[in-house]
């Protein structure tokens, strides 16, 4: 028998990571940080750089812009930026968007 083969009730530190991840809910943390990190990628360098702060509460997507312009032109797109998010994070992460 191999003496590095692993038994049944063993478990790769992958699997013991999700686990825990999953346990401490930060699984769902994870994810709204790689979205927001994603933020130029999804809505291209123009919008990134008016963008000054992104924040995720509640299933809400909280933006701040630094142009009144791209606010407004946003506001029209909501629709288009909840679905890209939600496609990115692989589940239903936001349901609105706030425009500060």
């Amino acid at each position: 028998m191999n003496e590095f083969k692993r038994s049944s009730n063993q478990a790769t530190i992958g699997e013991l990571i999700e686990k825990l991840m999953k346990a401490y809910r930060l699984d769902g943390k994870l994810k709204e940080m790689d979205v927001i990190a994603a933020w130029e990628e999804m809505m291209g360098k123009a919008v990134a750089t008016r963008t000054k702060d992104i924040q995720i509460r509640n299933k809400t997507l909280f933006l701040t812009l630094d142009s009144s312009v791209m606010r407004e032109e946003l506001m029209y797109g909501k629709t288009i930026i909840i679905q890209r998010i939600n496609e990115k994070a692989g589940f239903e992460m936001i349901s609105d968007v706030y425009f500060g």
